[in-house]
């Protein structure tokens, strides 16, 4: 029987599809996209997804929405503690992707995918920890106990950045599930395989189906379309790199006055701070009488 190493054994292809609602479907136009490595070499034919397919994840993510922001915020940080479990287990494979994507050395790849599992973990440490940061009890004057409570916004937009595939990946949605959010990402479109792969892991992390919904495709023109979709509540545009497009879209997030992250040029291994966090809280305010 041929082994590994015969030359004529055929490579078994991976497929690279989309990841909406925990499944891995094509995309409904039946479009791909080449992927070349940072050398112009091929790797893959990446699914393109359509408006259709942004349309059918906010779907996915707006059904999970209430079953994930109910979970303890400790079941939540156990989930995202579990996604760098996963991700810890298929590092080489990781590390081999980063490297293809960015053009990097595999000891450079190795640490970028390090420092995003890490990253999961730091913000897994933040699920249980939010409220007592973000909320307070507030003086009143009257007979009243008054507390601001944070709470997720909603379904949220990721247009995730162009240049780090995995770390900056990372950087952008683990803040916004983490929280109770739904997000509904689209990946770089010159490096989408990492993303992929992320999918993978969330696919087998515990993470519910609609949660994270990762689209491969061209931000130009899905991210419009998000923007304006009446049933998302906030929209980051980390990875939208002409003004005028950023523009355009902050124009149309305005429909239903989302909250809106610009783009903005950030080094992704620095410490992400508490910004990305609070960008997606509510704070609800609770009123409750002294003596009664």
């Amino acid at each position: 029987m041929p082994t590994k190493s015969d030359p004529a054994r055929l490579d078994v292809r991976k497929t690279y599809k989309l990841y909406v609602g925990g499944a891995f479907p094509r995309s409904e136009s039946g479009r791909s996209y080449v992927v070349n490595d940072a050398r112009g070499k091929f790797l893959a034919n990446a699914s393109q997804a359509s408006r259709k397919d942004g349309r059918d994840a906010v779907v996915a993510a707006r059904k999970a929405f209430g079953g994930w922001s109910a979970k303890t915020a400790y079941n939540r940080g156990q989930v995202l503690y579990r996604i760098a479990e996963v991700m810890e287990g298929r590092h080489e494979q990781f590390s081999a992707e980063v490297a293809a994507s960015e053009g990097l050395s595999i000891s450079k790849a190795r640490a970028a995918v390090d420092a995003s599992i890490d990253r999961w973990v730091w913000y897994a440490g933040w699920a249980d920890k939010l409220a007592q940061v973000v909320g307070s009890s507030n003086p009143v004057a009257g007979p009243y106990f008054d507390f601001s409570l944070p709470e997720a916004t909603g379904v949220v937009a990721v247009l995730a950045p162009q240049d780090s595939s995995l770390l900056g990946l990372t950087s952008v949605i683990a803040p916004v599930i983490v929280s109770g959010n739904t997000a509904v990402v689209v990946t770089s479109f010159e490096r989408p395989l990492p993303a992929v792969t992320l999918g993978e892991v969330m696919a087998t992390s515990d993470v519910p189906g609609g949660v994270v919904n990762i689209l491969t495709g061209s931000a130009t023109e899905i991210g419009p379309w998000l923007a304006g979709h009446l049933d998302v509540n906030a929209i980051d545009l980390a990875g939208v790199e002409d003004h005028d497009e950023a523009t355009a879209m902050e124009a149309a997030a305005a429909e239903n006055l989302k909250r809106v992250r610009r783009p903005a040029v950030e080094d992704w291994t620095e410490s992400p701070g508490l910004s990305r966090l609070t960008q997606y809280l509510e704070l609800k305010t609770v009123w409750h009488p002294i003596g009664i």
